[in-house]
């Protein structure tokens, strides 16, 4: 295949792979995330509602699945990736294993995000006869959004390097073409004009978040 050819047919069929495995597990992890942060936040010792086993077998779970190098987490989900979506190739296959191994990451960047909201703030609440609902939606969500942007930021381009991961084992997307088109077939054209949409890529998500981060701010 020429470079031509590369540019006009193969890149942008690629390209939008690659977006199709970085927006929908973002999506679907950082849901996921909110829901065992807010677990994580309630149940820790100082907590809403305290309860030392939750908290520490939920957070155990979550420590087991981030030690998970993602390469190997791809391998072990074949079987529950062909039970979910009925094969192990593809970018809709991706996204399982990029969706498991990024929502303990994004549990734990709101899970920081939460627990530096100013302790003030929440006894205010309290005294004010605020719910505890009130408290997590109204006080400390809205308080942390803007860090929790940051790192939902950060986590996205996270997955977009799991994306060329996922490249390599037949997911489809920009990685797997550097890797069989360029790489392997030793066109360096094709090998540096992906890493500069990727790079591109990394700079158009950072700059969108920083510009949400400083109007939430």
């Amino acid at each position: 295949m020429s470079f031509n050819e590369y540019i006009t047919i193969l890149f942008p069929e690629a390209f939008i792979q690659t977006l199709y495995m970085i927006f929908v597990p973002t999506i679907i992890a950082t849901f996921l995330g909110f829901i065992i942060a807010i677990i994580l936040v309630l149940t820790k010792e100082d907590g809403l509602k305290p309860n030392k086993n939750v908290n520490r077998i939920l957070g155990l779970i979550v420590n087991i699945v981030r030690s998970f190098p993602f390469m190997i987490l791809i391998v072990a989900m074949i079987p529950i990736t062909r039970l979910i979506v009925g094969t192990s190739i593809g970018d809709t296959a991706a996204i399982v294993p990029i969706t498991i191994g990024s929502a303990p990451f994004i549990a734990r960047l709101i899970e920081s995000a939460l627990n530096e909201v100013d302790k003030g703030l929440i006894e205010a609440a309290k005294s004010f006869g605020a719910t505890d609902r009130q408290i997590i939606f109204k006080v400390m969500i809205k308080e942390a959004t803007p860090s929790i942007i940051t790192g939902i930021t950060l986590a996205i381009i996270t997955i977009l390097g799991y994306t060329a991961m996922a490249g390599a084992v037949g997911a489809g997307g920009l990685g797997n073409v550097a890797l069989m088109y360029g790489h392997q077939q030793f066109d360096a054209n094709v090998m540096i004009f992906t890493v500069i949409a990727l790079v591109i890529l990394v700079q158009v998500i950072q700059g969108i978040g920083d510009y949400l981060y400083k109007k939430l701010k």
